[in-house]
């Protein structure tokens, strides 16, 4: 129960990694606040596998990228488990499309950094007044934040690298504050992400160049955000963590 009695956010934590984050900081102990977007049966089967397995969460819709739902999300977090937040998730975000830069207008470029970077900077900005010492902020990432990304991920992969710069700034800023801020970079995982945005043969091809010979899982990537959010990390901040199998290295 590395995370009794805390409360955490997870954007994003209704679907995929966000759902597995939201089970296992419940499972750590967390009282978890389930943000969703646009799936409200998603968000309720998430909080009851929850509640079935004796932890505490709530359920709240917002788009991260407007700042009245952010705040909003934010309000209904103190309102329900009181006024400290101890542990922010950042996993709302999405590739959106693979296109190239002649396929791309601004209006998508600009929809996906917001959806990425954008929603990362409000809820941050949400959330610390509210974090006393010792909370921890984990962002997420991406493997494509390093290397570019695959064929039409620029702008995914350019919000991505935003974002990890962003984490180290935020790093240095609540340093002072004994806010710890770390970011995760996942590679190839088996999600809907990756059923939606890569090809079958693609996958194949990379989870066989990977050293351990497989994709990862969810559940993997939820054990790290669960270690960062805890205080068995107590001096780790301004990470951007690789989790690809091996497959590139920092």
């Amino acid at each position: 129960m590395m995370l009794k009695n805390k409360v955490a956010i997870v954007t994003g934590g209704a679907r995929d990694i966000g759902k597995c984050v939201s089970k296992k900081l419940a499972a750590e102990g967390a009282k978890v606040v389930i943000n969703y977007y646009d799936n409200p049966e998603q968000a309720q089967e998430t909080l009851q596998e929850i509640k079935d397995q004796g932890g505490q969460a709530t359920v709240v819709q917002g788009d991260m990228t407007k700042n009245a739902d952010v705040e909003r999300v934010v309000e209904h977090a103190t309102k329900t488990f009181g006024n400290d937040v101890h542990v922010l998730v950042n996993v709302a975000g999405g590739l959106v499309a693979r296109k190239t830069i002649e396929e791309m207008d601004e209006d998508f470029f600009s929809f996906v950094m917001n959806l990425n970077m954008t929603s990362t900077f409000l809820m941050t900005k949400a959330v610390v007044p509210h974090m006393p010492e010792g909370s921890s902020i984990v962002n997420f990432a991406s493997q494509a934040g390093r290397d570019g990304g695959g064929p039409g991920a620029t702008a995914y992969a350019t919000a991505k690298g935003a974002v990890m710069t962003f984490t180290r700034s935020m790093a240095k800023e609540l340093g002072p504050k004994n806010i710890r801020v770390n970011a995760l970079c996942p590679g190839m995982i088996a999600t809907t992400f990756h059923d939606t945005f890569t090809k079958d043969a693609v996958r194949e091809k990379v989870a066989g160049g990977t050293p351990l010979r497989r994709e990862g899982r969810a559940s993997e990537v939820a054990d790290v955000v669960a270690l960062l959010a805890s205080g068995h990390t107590s001096f780790v901040t301004g990470n951007n963590i690789d989790i690809n199998g091996g497959l590139a290295f920092s």
